[in-house]
């Protein structure tokens, strides 16, 4: 197995996650390669808590231009995570 670390990259805090966050559910960058089985084992060593259900979408990569020059930004793959409602509550601001 790959380093939890490298599988997720980063949550993604907006408004509709922010509100997601009270029915424990979190979203969060991962691996474009990484599948459902490597995301609950990352979250699961990462934050020691229990996941019951992972959800992923692939989001493509928007067209962007410079000057003359046009091409694409990268690809990349979104996982919602719904922890059990027995497990702690993610923290994600402990220090703001």
């Amino acid at each position: 197995m790959k380093n939890p670390r490298d599988i997720i990259k980063r949550p993604l805090i907006t408004e509709r996650s922010a509100d997601m966050m009270a029915e424990k559910k979190y979203v969060f960058e991962v691996d474009i390669k990484a599948n459902k089985t490597q995301i609950r084992q990352a979250i699961e060593e990462i934050f020691k808590v229990k996941v019951l259900k992972v959800n992923t979408l692939r989001m493509p990569g928007k067209p962007k231009r410079y000057g003359r020059f046009s091409g694409y930004r990268p690809d990349w793959k979104k996982a919602f995570v719904t922890l059990s409602p027995d497990s702690k509550e993610l923290e994600f601001f402990e220090t703001v």
